[in-house]
């Protein structure tokens, strides 16, 4: 069973599983739509976990399948994703509907792996800095500002939870250390803040070279989601920010193919020792 307090992840279980052993006892989804009297929508919402099962349907659907011992273990699960919280529910108004689910996955990720191009990634970046970035919008309130600001440093929390701390892998454009981004000292705060991060265990951040050439994700950022291992066959989600959405890629080949970006990007990036160096340098040319 998943251990996991993100609903989103919990759903995401569900429904993983609820795919899983309809294919495993070799049924098409046209037979369980038979069965359940429900459109192929409305089931594929219950194999996304959009939607949450009844004990009735987990009743049919179990026994259909031949695994009607695991109907405890669903029934559980369900609950708890039910009566799940998410800590930024009191920020409901810094985060839009298409962003919600982002941070339910992201909180309940084992990896992330992300590619910034513009600025230092949301996970990484200072109160300031992250200040100094929401506030590039002119038509946000004040009030709307600190709860963006609030919101991005809880995400944070991830980085620093005793149990299962996530792993970030970031690689960051250089362009990003010489962006200014408020004054002098949100940029020294910043940098110096990106140098200790890189002596965390479970914190990997590489700098990609202005003269490192074409590479494979010259399209902008994206961030790849890997969860537990309890998620036996999820491939991961791959999540593009935009002004007015965030786009999810899930399918595997879809994937597999930013996680092949990733790889060329490891390696056309500089290395660990390097680009601490290149974050330094940096750092010093702020204060000139």
């Amino acid at each position: 069973m998943v251990a996991t307090s993100s609903p989103a992840l919990l759903k995401r279980w569900i429904g993983l599983n609820l795919r899983q052993l309809r294919q495993e006892a070799g049924k098409e989804r046209s037979e369980v739509m038979q069965r359940l009297g429900l459109s192929r929508a409305q089931v594929g919402h219950l194999e996304t976990g959009e939607r949450l099962p009844s004990k009735p349907v987990l009743e049919i659907l179990l026994d259909f399948y031949g695994k009607p011992d695991r109907l405890p273990d669903f029934l559980r699960i369900v609950e708890a994703a039910r009566k799940g919280k998410n800590w930024w529910d009191k920020l409901s108004g810094a985060v839009p509907p298409w962003f919600d689910l982002f941070l339910g996955l992201e909180a309940g990720a084992a990896e992330v792996f992300s590619f910034d191009v513009y600025v230092v990634p949301g996970l990484l970046q200072t109160p300031a800095y992250a200040e100094a970035v929401i506030r590039a919008d002119p038509e946000l309130t004040d009030e709307q500002v600190q709860q963006r600001v609030e919101l991005r440093l809880g995400r944070q929390n991830i980085l620093a939870r005793t149990e299962d701390p996530v792993r970030l892998w970031a690689i960051i454009d250089e362009s990003v250390l010489h962006r200014p981004r408020g004054n002098t000292e949100v940029m020294t705060e910043q940098l110096d803040y990106l140098i200790k991060l890189c002596e965390r265990p479970r914190v990997d951040l590489q700098v990609l070279p202005l003269n490192a050439g074409a590479h494979l994700a010259q399209s902008g950022g994206f961030q790849v989601l890997k969860f537990p291992s309890e998620m036996v066959g999820d491939p991961g989600v791959v999540y593009l920010e935009g002004l007015v959405e965030g786009r999810y890629y899930e399918k595997p080949d879809e994937v597999a193919l930013y996680e092949r970006a990733l790889t060329r990007l490891r390696v056309q990036a500089a290395n660990q020792e390097d680009s601490q160096a290149m974050l330094r340098q940096a750092a010093q040319e702020v204060h000139k």
